[in-house]
């Protein structure tokens, strides 16, 4: 077992600003403030994370818009009931703003029983039908009764309405999502104003959440990570790592979890390998751990359990299958009176429940056994531990992923399962890092942003930070500029949408991760280059050419300053003061190179800092095993990749006026080589039939 290695893959430390939770003379935070600044929007799309008051700011925003802008009633749209409670009366008068946010009890359906169920779902359209028709402002329902309302009403039903949905990241392009084809034909007919809200603006199936064109028509305000953390009162650090363990996770999860931190486990979902397909055994088992059962709180439902040193804590069971039982600990759990009682709860077990949406600030640890569904999920559970509590100084997201055995079957599982591991664990660190603004060598400071103690100086190590924002601002030499507004947008607000699929494309995880012989160019350059040309095939090849290298640079940089980090970090073990922000490792990466080049970027492998992590932390033995399974499947240059290479040769042939060299001491000019004689080869078969 090698759970007692841990070793962090992110670690960002704040600054305890203080500054996201101050509110201006209406109530507003930060955020909020920031939103409600654009409220005159028809579309506008909030990008904010977890616990930064999206819901807050949706209901500044509709008022407004019941009142000055037109729109006759406001519907709240929300992937499940339990978030609907996040939209329940507030006298926002009371802390200086001009009007209350009201719901009459009947139209927030999510309160009505079983308003999760397809079927209860189906039969609320009638309500939705009677609201449109009432002269009440607004309605709160699930997404599920929205779809139906929409497929038995029409879409003119809706008209000259607020339509704001929750949770965006549920929404596709995909033909098959309902959800996304309702809005497409909202955007179409042009008559409603939609605001869409969402902390994780990716879906782990890499699909998009809106096409292009309608994506183009939202106004987006944008709210960082970095910002809503380090304006924390009270959380100091956030540390998020995948540690890896053998034989059953039960006997694994007693090296992680500890009973003295308010922790949300999520055990794993029945059909994945770690699950032993018992999971009310698996519940048992982990409160055996625990300590002594005493019972359970007959209001609550949550068991006692008495520690050895004495103490009892309560678990809230949420894996229950007696619904009675579940809903009464579910009730509890959101019993608004107790949201501040940090000794409410201490421990809560869940499958599919306690995600997105659910408000328990006092979660010190979110440990979750096996890899769930989708990035966006991992993302959505981190986001249970991120909030700021009194007392609450650290918080860490811990994901148990077993190791594989001997048979080979379970060696590609555990191989997929590992991979999708580090792929979050990378977008969890592009989420956490500042942002970037890239500009080509020499042309000039940009306005409100810090240069150093020698201000700017042209030809020097031209890097900017802003501390309010968190934003970095690096020149590159060699830089693609985007032309189109398009391409700029997406160079500005959807880089971490790109790195999304970067970092799930498999290919790349293999080879970047497992294969020495992979050049550095062949993920930077060809696998990052098709993933943004399959994405925005409309753009021109020059603004699709910008934006690869805006998403390269902006993933290498946070990893190469993971590499910086952890080597200072490593050279000044046991120092009190150290601070282990990825934006120290930014600033100390931009002071040792001294000036970026766009070619010296794309020569960097982007998984060589998650494959430094992976070491420490898995077993020698199995990942040598895993070297070789990937070895193993290791193919020739396929007709795709011969086609990009030779792409890649032509562009090298205009720049230094002949094609690549296969004899050349430079790999990833060999590689082109290869591509251009293996198309040949390609292209001789076909024509000989």
């Amino acid at each position: 077992m090698t759970t007692d290695k841990i070793i962090p893959s992110v670690s960002f430390t704040t600054a305890q600003t203080g500054a996201s939770k101050k509110a201006n003379e209406y109530g507003m935070r930060v955020m909020q403030e920031r939103a409600y600044a654009r409220r005159g929007e028809q579309y506008l799309l909030i990008k904010s994370p977890p616990a930064s008051g999206k819901s807050r700011a949706l209901m500044f925003i509709a008022l407004d818009k019941l009142a000055n802008q037109g729109c006759k009633q406001a519907i709240i749209v929300v992937p499940e009931k339990s978030i609907g409670g996040s939209f329940a009366p507030e006298p926002l008068t009371a802390h200086g703003f001009w009007a209350d946010w009201h719901v009459e009890p009947q139209w927030n359906l999510c309160n009505a029983p079983g308003a999760d169920d397809p079927k209860v779902a189906r039969s609320k359209v009638k309500a939705v039908a009677q609201f449109l028709a009432s002269d009440d402002k607004v309605l709160v329902t699930t997404h599920a009764t929205f779809r139906f309302a929409v497929d038995e009403l029409g879409v003119a039903a809706f008209d000259d309405r607020l339509i704001a949905v929750d949770e965006f990241h549920h929404v596709s392009a995909n033909p098959d999502n309902r959800l996304g084809g309702q809005l497409a034909q909202f955007i179409a007919r042009d008559k409603v104003h939609l605001v869409a809200m969402t902390g994780s603006y990716f879906r782990g199936d890499a699909v998009a959440v809106l096409t292009p064109e309608d994506e183009a028509k939202f106004d987006t305000v944008t709210y960082t990570y970095y910002e809503q953390l380090n304006g924390y009162d009270y959380l100091k650090s956030l540390d998020i790592g995948y540690f890896f363990y053998s034989g059953a996770y039960l006997d694994a999860i007693e090296k992680v979890l500890d009973p003295a931190k308010k922790t949300i486990v999520h055990i794993p979902s029945v059909n994945s390998r770690e699950s032993t397909k018992r999971k009310i055994e698996e519940v048992n088992e982990i409160m055996n751990y625990l300590g002594d059962w005493r019972g359970a709180d007959p209001v609550t439902g949550f068991h006692l359990i008495a520690l050895p040193d004495g103490r009892t804590i309560k678990v809230a069971d949420l894996v229950d299958d007696d619904p009675a039982k579940r809903d009464r600990v579910s009730t509890a759990l959101k019993d608004p009176a107790q949201k501040n009682n940090r000794d409410h709860v201490d421990i809560i077990i869940a499958l599919g429940m306690a995600k997105e949406g659910f408000d328990w600030i006092w979660c010190e640890h979110a440990l979750t056994v096996g890899y769930r569904s989708s990035l966006t999920e991992i993302i959505q559970i981190i986001g249970r531990a991120t909030r700021d509590a009194p007392g609450k100084e650290r918080a860490a997201f811990t994901n148990l992923i077993a190791e594989p055995d001997a048979s080979e079957a379970a060696v590609v599982d555990a191989i997929n399962d590992t991979l999708k591991a580090i792929a979050a664990s990378l977008l969890m660190e592009q989420v956490l890092a500042p942002r970037f603004n890239f500009t080509p060598k020499d042309m000039g400071p940009l306005p409100d942003f810090e240069y150093g103690e020698g201000g700017y100086k042209d030809g020097q190590t031209n890097v900017g930070f802003r501390e309010e924002t968190g934003e970095f601002h690096f020149e590159i030499k060699g830089l693609v500029q985007p032309k189109s507004p398009e391409a700029s947008r997406i160079c500005k607000e959807d880089l971490n949408e790109v790195i999304t699929a970067f970092v799930q494309d498999k290919v790349a995880l293999e080879r970047g991760l497992f294969d020495e012989e992979t050049v550095p160019e062949e993920l930077t350059q060809v696998r990052m280059g098709k993933i943004v040309r399959d994405r925005y095939p409309e753009l021109s090849e020059a603004d699709q050419e910008a934006v690869r290298q805006h998403a390269v640079a902006a993933l290498n940089l946070t990893q190469q300053a993971k590499v910086v980090l952890n080597t200072y970090r490593e050279e000044h073990e046991g120092e009190a003061s150290l601070n282990t922000a990825l934006i120290e490792g930014v600033r100390r990466y931009a002071l040792e190179v001294k000036e970026l080049d766009i070619d010296l970027i794309d020569r960097i492998n982007p998984f060589e800092a998650a494959y430094a992590i992976l070491a420490k932390s898995m077993n020698e033995a199995v990942l040598k095993q895993v070297h070789t399974a990937i070895s193993a499947k290791k193919l020739a240059i396929s007709p795709e990749e011969a086609l990009d290479l030779t792409a890649a040769a032509s562009k090298f042939k205009r720049e230094r006026g002949r094609l690549p060299e296969i004899t050349s001491s430079d790999p990833w000019e060999q590689r082109m080589a290869a591509g251009v004689a293996a198309l040949v080869r390609y292209r001789a078969q076909a024509k000989n039939g």
